[in-house]
Formats: C-alpha cells, sequence, structure tokens
C-alpha cells in the first residue's frame, strides 16, 4: 500500500486493526515500534488493532501520517467494521423479535408486496423482522407498539366490535400511507372539497375505469389525498378517514367485495368525517374505521356521517317519492333524474325497508377497481 493510496470501497467484516498488522508485517516493525510512532501506549494500540478502541479521527489522521492512505480510508474502514458488528447484533435482536410476526397478516403483506411471497421459515423470520420494521418506519416492535397498539389504537373510532386486530389494521393503515406520502397537492380547503364532492356526485354514473382519475383529480384539488388499498379481512374495514397531518386529510377505502351502492356510500361517508369532524386539532387526531356491513354505528359521529352522505347522495326533499318505487322502471326513472346511479338507490330502498334485500339487485353494479 502506497501512501498516496486508492478509494476505499470493499465491503470490509474484519476491524481495521487486521489492515494495521498487515502493514507493520511487511514493514517488519513491532507493535511497540509503531505504538511510539504514533504517540499511543502499547496497550492503546493493542485494542485499536482488536477493535475494542474506536479509531478516531485524530488516530485516523496519525495513521496517515505513519502508515500511509488517507485518514479517509482509516476512518471508512472503522465505520464500515462497527456498521458491520451493529447489523450482526442487529440479526440476534430480530431473531429474538420474531414472536412479533404472529400479530401481523403476513400472507396479505405477501399479496401487497411488502415481503416476498415465499415460505416463512424459522431461516427468513429475522429478516423478515427487518423488513417489516422498515415498512411501519419503526425501530424496533416495541416502537410498533407504542404507535399502533398503545398509541394510535385511543384514537380508533370503530363501528365493528371486530376491528380489534391491530396487526392488520396497522397494515392496511400504512399501506394507506404510502400511498399517501406521494401526495403532492395543496393544502386543503373546506370550501373546494365542498365543491369537488357537488362535482364527484356526478361520477356515480360512471364505470370505475371513467370516473377513478377524476375522482382522485377533484380529491387531490381539494387537498384530499384518496387512495384505495386491497381489503384486509381481518381489519374489517371498508374505509377510513384520518388526518395524516394538520393540512392533509386521507380517504382510504378497500376493495373487499363493493358493489356501487357500498362504494359510494362508505367514499361520502368518509367525506362527512373530514367535513363534519376536523374543526379543532384533537378532532383531527381521530381515525375513524369504518366497516359498511357493521351494525354498530351508534356514535353521534357516525350517526352524523350516515346521514349526511344518504342526504348528499338523495337529498331529503326526495324522501317522500322513496316509498313508491316498488319496480325497476321506477327506480331508473327516479334515478335519472336525480343524476345518480340506480344501483345507489336499491341500496336505499333496501337499507330504509322499503324492499327486500333480495330485489332489483341487478341494478347494482360490482366494482373491480384498479390499484
Amino acid at each position: 500500500m502506497t501512501n498516496q493510496g486508492a478509494s476505499f470501497s470493499p465491503d470490509w467484516v474484519s476491524p481495521p486493526g487486521e489492515t494495521i498488522v498487515d502493514l507493520i508485517e511487511e514493514k517488519d516493525w513491532t507493535q511497540a515500534e509503531l505504538a511510539q510512532r504514533l504517540g499511543y501506549t502499547t496497550k492503546h494500540l493493542n485494542q485499536l488493532i482488536k477493535g475494542k478502541a474506536a479509531l478516531t479521527e485524530d488516530a485516523a489522521l496519525r495513521l496517515e501520517r505513519v502508515l500511509g492512505s488517507t485518514a479517509n480510508f482509516w476512518l471508512n474502514r472503522e465505520v464500515k467494521y462497527r456498521e458491520h458488528l451493529a447489523r450482526i447484533e442487529q440479526v440476534e435482536s430480530n431473531q429474538k423479535r420474531i414472536g412479533w410476526l404472529d400479530k401481523l397478516p403476513l400472507g396479505d403483506l405477501k399479496k401487497a408486496g411488502v415481503i416476498p411471497n415465499e415460505r416463512v421459515t424459522a431461516k427468513s423470520k429475522p429478516e423478515l423482522v427487518e423488513r417489516l420494521l422498515r415498512f411501519f418506519c419503526v425501530a424496533s416492535p416495541e416502537q410498533w407498539q407504542q404507535r399502533y397498539d398503545a398509541g394510535m389504537e385511543v384514537a380508533f373510532r370503530r363501528t365493528r366490535e371486530t376491528q380489534s386486530d391491530i396487526g392488520a389494521i396497522s397494515s392496511w393503515l400504512r399501506l394507506g400511507e404510502i400511498e399517501a406520502e406521494r401526495f403532492d397537492g395543496p393544502n386543503y380547503s373546506r370550501a373546494n372539497f365542498e365543491k369537488s364532492l357537488k362535482l364527484i356526485r356526478n361520477l356515480t354514473i360512471q364505470t370505475p375505469q371513467q370516473f377513478e382519475s377524476e375522482l382522485r383529480r377533484l380529491c387531490h384539488e381539494a387537498g384530499v389525498a384518496f387512495v384505495l388499498v386491497p381489503a384486509i379481512p381481518r381489519a374489517h374495514v371498508s374505509g377510513v378517514a384520518r388526518w395524516l397531518n394538520a393540512h392533509r386529510p386521507l380517504i382510504q377505502l378497500s376493495l373487499y367485495g363493493k358493489t356501487n351502492d357500498k362504494f359510494w356510500f362508505t367514499f361520502f361517508h368518509e367525506a362527512a368525517h373530514i367535513l363534519l369532524h376536523s374543526e379543532d386539532s384533537a378532532e383531527k387526531k381521530t381515525i375513524y374505521l369504518d366497516d359498511f356491513n357493521a351494525t354498530n354505528q351508534d356514535s353521534k359521529e357516525e350517526q352524523e356521517a350516515n346521514k349526511w352522505a344518504g342526504e348528499f347522495l338523495i337529498p331529503p326533499l326526495n324522501d317522500s317519492c322513496l316509498s313508491s318505487l316498488r319496480n325497476k322502471e321506477a327506480v331508473i326513472r327516479f334515478s335519472n333524474e336525480i343524476g345518480i346511479h340506480s344501483g345507489i338507490v336499491v341500496g336505499r330502498l333496501q337499507h330504509d325497508g322499503i324492499i327486500e334485500p333480495s330485489w332489483m339487485n341487478d341494478l347494482k353494479a360490482s366494482y373491480q377497481l384498479e390499484i
């Protein structure tokens, strides 16, 4: 090795001391002689060689003068070595953390591409722990527990008692966060959102292929992030309304078995939470976990969101007409008059008990939206 040295790039796994030993052997020096040249005690040099003492900036400059190469070379050797040690320790720590994986929906996370679609083995579990910590952006399962189980959960407002699988819920929420992180639109504007919602209502008569990009655009212009995330069944969540920060609300919908009446009611229900329940910072911390099929919707907020969504889709002045809609032709005619899809009217009639749940379902449309 020359005094000028070459740029350092190898992925070293040995301590810098091994290079020091190689060089003094080339020079036929003893450790005592090198220690004297460096201005160190023999004991300190020995600790430096064994990696027990950190190689500091001052030590790097001394080695540059005495053994050659550059201070940057020696510091890089030290950094790579310490990083290697830390990763070895991390693997050992992750081995102790594999029980955390039992709390997470690994099958669904495979489908979402978060982890490899491979059989989970004892050998692969520590690496899965590492991947999932990065996915959740936390340093350890303890931090995940603090953020989601003991932290974020207190902000959950559930419509279904079975919404208690924090691993599934947190995974689904995190998938939505990742999508929303790409959002680069303006800050939220209530006035713009109200204008957008009027235009979005007109989209209900279109197919998903026709309305999806326009729906995203109208939400975007109002400063609302809108994302579609595949359902995680154990989460029992059809949609969520939440605030990612003080200026960015998020509407997140799943794609689980959505007919158009459920899809649009869920969307406008979540929109209602943003309009009605975000006046102060405390309300903006609330995360509304909604399931269209849930029966436990007794909270004031859920009742208000249901009422707003229902009246926005079918204004109250039309209530007296609903009871007369007893056949498909009447439903289609009424739907055309108020400018929404007939499937939404059928869903309302079924919900209100005006017609049987099995009636007129062929007027509904099943949605398979692109992710």
